[in-house]
């Protein structure tokens, strides 16, 4: 069954003014919208680090809205159970040596599209337990001390293999072959065959100099555990690409860290100011982030790959700076404007570990570079 939407969808050519002191936390700026993509209900991650799969999903939902298949709940779960299984076997054959964690990126989505395909949320919601958030804590330490003893034996047997996919189906549910959605019966590769959804037409985006702009790179992330491909290019081509994207009815996923002073979490907004002591009732003054500005804050571990989140329009405030709107997965409850946060572009500019865009929201001189 499909979810109403969220909120009030803006349109596509309307720009919408929301008042700062409509959220509980006054803040500095009056924001407007330039230009929203529809998009589905905020959800939240619960005590989970799966912002990569929430973050991925949502913007396969806007993708099947653009598209005009509708509005979908797809199962975050379904995806996050999907890359368990390969992360493990990867982790076990490199002997504890790979990353295994909760963490992952956008393209991990794509990639279980490809070889698993994808499950409604109503199919398969990943919550075996009593509880009305999804909660991984045990799950991952259960999971972990199993590979840990698997690794410290002489010699493996394929059971452990089963083994693992057990501790997977008592905590997030056993995936089904069949299923009927809509009055329709499907399998997981047959749904994704309905919704017309071809992974291979998304690609990832980073800017960074310690690697050759307009080659493909592998990003050094931790979550990077498939060693998967970037574009890279420089900075002000990024934004040009997010302002391209939006502009041209397409959002994108968004990859980068948020955890620092600078994401004011309550009030619902990011910014770098120029004067961190800044306390004026005013809008913050903004430090101009450069190419070199965002390279030395990566190797600095200052912008790690912190957080995954959906952006969805374009805005400004009253002094005409540019900002994102950006859709979390942290719940609405007392978090920004109801699930939704707005980042500067300077915030952007510095804090953007990579995007994840369909092919046909990049400019075509962009792409040219590339060999």
């Amino acid at each position: 069954m499909n979810l109403p939407r969220a909120s009030m969808l803006i349109a596509l050519f309307i720009s919408v003014t929301l008042i700062a002191n409509d959220n509980k936390n006054e803040i500095p700026h009056i924001f407007t919208h330039i230009k929203t993509i529809e998009n589905t209900q905020v959800k939240s991650q619960g005590r989970t680090g799966t912002c990569w799969a929430f973050a991925a999903t949502s913007f396969i939902e806007s993708e099947l809205i653009r598209m005009g298949k509708g509005e979908h709940d797809l199962s975050e779960m379904f995806f996050v159970r999907n890359c368990y299984i390969p992360k493990a076997e990867k982790y076990v054959r490199y002997h504890g040596k790979n990353n295994f964690s909760e963490g992952g990126q956008a393209h991990d989505v794509m990639l279980v599209i490809s070889t698993n395909g994808i499950m409604p949320e109503t199919i398969y919601s990943g919550q075996k337990y009593e509880q009305d958030y999804h909660n991984h804590t045990e799950m991952t330490a259960v999971l972990q001390g199993m590979l840990e003893g698997i690794i410290k034996k002489r010699k493996l047997t394929p059971q452990w293999q089963k083994a693992y996919a057990a501790v997977l189906d008592v905590y997030l549910g056993k995936p089904l072959e069949s299923f009927e959605y809509n009055g329709s019966e499907y399998s997981p590769m047959s749904f994704t065959e309905s919704l017309d959804f071809n992974p291979d037409n998304y690609i990832e985006f980073t800017s960074y100099t310690h690697h050759p702009f307009y080659e493909k790179i592998n990003l050094e992330l931790p979550d990077n555990w498939t060693g998967s491909l970037y574009h890279n290019v420089s900075l002000n081509e990024l934004i040009e690409i997010m302002n391209y994207s939006i502009n041209n009815g397409y959002s994108f996923v968004w990859d980068g860290d948020c955890g620092k002073d600078h994401f004011k979490r309550k009030e619902g907004y990011a910014v770098i100011p120029l004067n961190e002591d800044d306390e004026s009732e005013e809008p913050e003054i903004e430090k101009n982030v450069t190419q070199e500005i965002r390279q030395v804050a990566f190797d600095n571990y200052d912008t790690t790959d912190d957080h995954l989140m959906h952006i969805v329009g374009l805005a400004e405030n009253q002094n005409g700076t540019p900002f994102y709107y950006t859709k979390n997965s942290w719940g609405t409850q007392n978090k920004g404007f109801d699930g939704f946060y707005y980042m500067s572009e300077e915030y952007v500019k510095l804090k953007t570990i990579a995007i994840m865009v369909h092919k046909n929201a990049v400019p075509a001189e962009i792409m040219a570079k590339f060999k």
